[in-house]
């Protein structure tokens, strides 16, 4: 089979030729049809993180496929389903956060693309508990997208608690934050879209976005606080500054949801104490989303309450596309069809 593989944090990904692999106990083998390109992928393929993947692996936690081979004891997934397959690959099932319904606060997770092999392929293993039935109806286009990017930024408008007519502001729009967007506006937010890119900007308009910011030609926290300042501000942005200019919009009382995850080496986030305390701000980290609430991503988006914006390019381009997405060239997700 044809897979993207990282072989080293400082080269290119290369395309190869792998065997098939067949699936284990408990395990299910899916064709992929589609796979988004997240910047994790990235972030993965860099090695920028603390905890860093081992080379040679399979990158890509937004793939989305049809069920070819079931291993031993499956019963919950058949041949022939439409699944996907997500960041969260594997947790213990047992644990005080997988039973309370925080599964992705797993200490004993396992990370797809990241400590193991991922959906960049033609074909991927996956754990049959952990793939998530993809709703009739939906292209694979869609939902590849929906997996990573969508999940992802639907459980930061959760935990954020939105009340209606509330300002939320998003910091980035792009291949999360078009989802954002739309997810905020749904609970009824006020919404205000900052990025650096005019195009993005109009299309955070065109998604349902009450102002927008364009942070290349302007201040945005002066330009938020003449809005009123905003109640919530979510963070998709992979620049600590980003984050320091967000906290600095909220208003009192308001909450800072941080999503983006930066490269270690870009420092970290200032946090002033007194206005923290004095304003009474919230921060909440906001990482994925559990296999539940990718269940409920699908069925808004089956029933047209969201709409995905994406580009289709061929694994075998794979290094340009990870340029395109660093250079800011790319609208919203890129996703591989195969």
């Amino acid at each position: 089979m044809k897979a993207a593989v990282v072989t080293s944090f400082t080269e290119p990904l290369q395309i190869q030729d792998r065997p098939t692999p067949e699936p284990g106990a408990g395990q299910v083998l899916v064709r992929i049809e589609a796979s988004g390109l997240c910047h994790t992928d990235i972030h993965a393929a860099h090695g920028d993180w603390p905890v860093k993947p081992q080379p040679p692996f399979v990158p890509g936690h937004e793939g989305v496929g049809i069920v070819e081979a079931v291993g031993h004891g499956v019963e919950v997934r058949s041949v022939g389903d439409r699944v996907a397959i997500p960041w969260l690959g594997h947790a213990c099932g047992h644990c005080d956060y997988c039973i309370s319904g925080w599964e992705t606060l797993c200490l004993q997770q396992r990370n797809t693309g990241y400590s193991v092999d991922g959906s960049f392929a033609e074909y991927a293993l996956a754990d049959a508990d952990y793939v998530v039935p993809v709703p009739d109806g939906i292209d694979p286009v869609d939902a590849a997208p929906l997996t990573c990017a969508g999940v992802t930024t639907y459980k930061a408008i959760k935990v954020a608690r939105i009340r209606p007519a509330e300002k939320v502001a998003v910091f980035g729009v792009g291949g999360l934050g078009h989802l954002a967007v739309q997810y905020a506006h749904l609970v009824g937010g006020s919404v205000i879209a900052v990025d650096v890119d005019p195009d993005k900007l109009a299309l955070a308009t065109e998604l349902g976005a009450d102002h927008v910011v364009d942070a290349s030609a302007t201040d945005p926290v002066a330009a938020i606080e003449a809005l009123g300042g905003a109640d919530v501000a979510v963070v998709l942005a992979v620049i600590p500054a980003a984050f320091e200019q967000a906290f600095a919009s909220l208003r009192r009382g308001g909450r800072l949801v941080c999503v983006g995850l930066p490269p270690e080496s870009d420092g970290p986030m200032a946090l002033p104490i007194f206005p923290t305390v004095l304003k009474g701000i919230s921060v909440i980290g906001s990482i994925v989303g559990t296999r539940q609430d990718l269940t409920e991503v699908f069925d808004l988006h089956a029933r047209g309450r969201t709409r995905v914006v994406a580009e289709t390019r061929k694994l075998d381009d794979v290094n340009e596309a990870v340029a395109d997405v660093l250079a800011g060239r790319a609208r919203a997700r890129l996703v591989f069809e195969l």
